[in-house]
């Protein structure tokens, strides 16, 4: 799909699924004040291109609900969540991301010919340290209320793979179950569906 295709899905599903106060001020902020649409979701992890990270919010959006909805995880793990709240994690996880992201040059030889070329890579500079899961929670939190569910799944959704202590992530995924489910869909989307760029 093309980045307006995505975005214009994001939106679409967006505007479907959350309707609590500051919604839309935080939808205005991602499509005029931010780059969320248009910024790459890694600098070579997982797609680092112009509207990765757009697409790969989606594509946790997808993971999840998938996930939320097998009847294991509904009558033995007891996680309901609303469609809301599913969408308010999986959709915004990331926002932390925006405006991080430049494009630079770097000297590569072309394999072709031999010679030196000037390639675009991104490049990433945080204009706002705040960390990662936490950054997303604080961002979203300026313009709507989270429950404390959702603040933490958007806390701790990269899991163990993250720099936080292992026992709080352990003890955030037994306390808060949507946690692990949405830690899940990230890493789902980020090694199944997208992979690293070649």
């Amino acid at each position: 799909m093309s980045i307006s295709d995505n975005k214009n899905e994001f939106i679409s599903i967006y505007n479907e699924k959350i309707k609590r106060e500051g919604a839309d001020r935080l939808l205005d902020y991602l499509t005029s004040k931010s780059d969320f649409f248009t910024s790459p979701a890694s600098t070579v992890f997982h797609l680092s291109c112009e509207g990765g990270l757009c697409e790969h919010s989606l594509n946790v959006y997808r993971c999840l609900c998938d996930y939320l909805d097998r009847p294991r995880v509904k009558e033995t793990y007891g996680i309901n969540v609303s469609e809301e709240t599913a969408a308010i994690c999986a959709l915004l996880h990331d926002v932390c991301k925006a405006d991080c992201y430049q494009i630079s040059y770097r000297n590569k030889k072309n394999e072709a010919t031999g010679v030196w070329e000037k390639v675009p890579f991104y490049e990433f500079r945080d204009r706002m340290p705040y960390g990662h899961g936490e950054k997303s929670v604080y961002i979203i939190s300026g313009f709507m209320k989270l429950t404390r569910e959702e603040a933490f799944a958007i806390r701790y959704h990269m899991g163990f793979a993250g720099t936080e202590d292992a026992r709080n992530v352990g003890s955030a995924f037994e306390l808060y179950p949507l946690a692990f489910a949405l830690s899940t869909a990230d890493m789902e989307a980020t090694y199944f569906l997208e992979g690293k760029e070649s």
